[in-house]
């Protein structure tokens, strides 16, 4: 009975974090910059490849667990104990998911969920899909969007959706759309003027 409820704990302090997770995102994540993790989550939509220093994300894991575990654990004991591990390994993993999501494709249904979730917040919507490991409390509050497509500005079209052209893989064209006027489209026409213009000056050769 005792390691069953030590379990259920640990899988309440991961159910916790979700929705920190949400309530930190919703509550705090888009408001103007007068708090510091607004400040980096606005950052961190200006430019998606972004990630607020590891210092910070310590220092702030740190001052949750210190200021509120230490207090739950000395009511409540191992039980609180195996909560805060569940609280703690939950939020590494929305670590690891979210830095993920932004650096690399996607490797099975899960990963690419998590991708079109999310940058349909990042891109198009960013009062929805507000949570990033589970779709749950989004559905709880209704803020879930299942887009379709999402459309992605070339500009911030992530490094693992392009080719070595600047145009989305084959195999992402299901999922995303790049909107835009492509990098190279200014450049080529001003090449390609100039190529006329040179072409149009009489030549001095054996004059």
């Amino acid at each position: 009975m005792k390691l069953l409820l030590i379990v259920f704990s640990f899988l309440f302090g991961g159910v916790l974090w979700t929705f920190t997770e949400y309530v930190l995102h919703r509550g705090w994540g888009h408001r103007p910059s007068w708090n510091p993790f607004s400040k980096e989550h606005l950052k961190h939509h200006a430019d998606v490849m972004y990630f607020a220093p590891s210092w910070m994300k310590f220092a702030f894991a740190v001052g949750v667990l210190s200021t509120f575990g230490v207090a739950v654990f000395m009511l409540v004991g191992v039980y609180a104990f195996a909560g805060m591990v569940g609280f703690l390994v939950t939020y590494l993993y929305y670590e690891f998911i979210h830095r993920r999501v932004h650096t690399h494709g996607p490797m099975n249904a899960y990963g690419r969920w998590a991708r079109k979730h999310h940058f349909h917040h990042h891109f198009r919507r960013p009062n929805m899909n507000e949570g990033v490991t589970t779709p749950f409390w989004d559905w709880v509050f209704g803020t879930l969007e299942i887009p379709d497509k999402v459309r992605v500005p070339r500009r911030q079209a992530l490094p693992w959706m392009i080719d070595e052209n600047g145009e989305l893989w084959d195999k992402y064209k299901d999922d995303y759309e790049l909107v835009g006027r492509p990098k190279s489209s200014k450049s080529k026409r001003h090449k390609t003027s100039a190529t006329e213009s040179a072409s149009a000056k009489p030549s001095l050769v054996g004059a």
